[in-house]
């Protein structure tokens, strides 16, 4: 019998109009969008609707907008997963999927992390880089040579040859020049506020603590796959423990996705914006029958819903 696992999208999967279509159609959908309002004081819905595009890319307001998208889907569809994963903020609504954090509780962590990695960024000015081609060997090496012009590290193992690095602009500027240098197809420096997932994050981790402390962790009904570790995760006290440590540590998605292979994944389901990480494990696992639900039609479609089908197709 195979199993289905879920996973959620991080930053960069955003868009503006983004859960609008929820909030317009399922009453209950707006009843939580609602509650994120009040629970942060912000007019969060507005900029996941409206944006405009510059507000929502801050990441204070990315990662709140994210995590509630993909939650309200997921609480829409009423499913049972048997395994969930998500990517680098991605984590924190797979945490609420498997019940470790409540819906407050991570809500009130994204938006805290989102403040802190922001203001990490500007206090500590760096960059991300794509690298495609390389295998993570390679990228070590790249990485140890490019130390010498300053701070770089791989950030994201994505899928084969898909690495992300990070660190300080002229680290990782250097290190794009000596990963072309050793063959790489495509080095790619992205938008990004600041080195996320390098020890420039440490800034932030002190408050993060501060906020996971406060914040109710509960041992998960069904196997969390950390970004940290790759390897599935149910006691509470590991759970808080791994969120620290993955401001400053790699996401290592693609053995993620293995792992949720071996232990018995065959279908998976990305929960929330975008398509991202369905197009990551079609290269990491071309065997999982891959699927996404990005939209309230996405649900609908499945769902016996009664009286709000005739307002489904009022927006794009």
């Amino acid at each position: 019998m195979g199993m289905t696992a879920y996973v959620f999208p991080g930053q960069g999967s955003q868009y503006v109009g983004m859960a609008k279509d929820l909030f317009e159609a399922h009453p209950a959908s707006r009843a939580l969008i609602e509650k994120a309002d009040a629970i942060l004081g912000v007019p969060l819905s507005r900029i996941c609707f409206e944006g405009p595009e510059e507000e929502l890319r801050q990441t204070r307001n990315t990662q709140p907008a994210i995590f509630l998208h993909s939650v309200v889907l997921f609480a829409a569809m009423d499913a049972r997963p048997a395994m969930v994963a998500g990517h680098s903020l991605g984590e924190y609504s797979a945490l609420v999927a498997a019940q470790a954090l409540s819906f407050e509780d991570a809500l009130r962590l994204v938006r805290l992390r989102g403040e802190l990695m922001q203001r990490a960024g500007e206090e500590h000015p760096g960059t991300m880089a794509a690298v495609v081609g390389l295998s993570p060997q390679v990228i070590q090496e790249v990485c140890g040579e490019a130390a010498a012009a300053g701070i770089v590290q791989p950030a994201n193992f994505n899928s084969p040859g898909q690495i992300v690095i990070s660190g300080s602009v002229a680290g990782v500027r250097r290190a794009m020049e000596i990963a072309k240098s050793r063959g790489a197809r495509m080095v790619k420096e992205l938008v990004v506020s600041g080195a996320f997932h390098s020890e420039l994050m440490a800034g932030a981790q002190e408050g993060l603590k501060k906020g996971l402390d406060r914040a109710t962790v509960r041992d998960a009904r069904i196997p969390v796959y950390a970004n940290v570790t790759a390897e599935p995760v149910r006691r509470a006290e590991e759970i808080r423990t791994l969120l620290y440590r993955q401001l400053t540590s790699p996401v290592r998605w693609e053995e993620s996705v293995h792992n949720m292979v071996r232990d018995g994944m065959t279908e998976c389901t990305e929960i929330g914006p975008g398509k991202v990480l369905q197009g990551l494990i079609k290269r990491i696992a071309p065997e999982v029958a891959t699927a996404g639900v990005d939209a309230w039609r996405d649900i609908a479609q499945t769902l016996p819903v009664s009286g709000s089908e005739s307002r489904t197709g009022e927006t794009t």
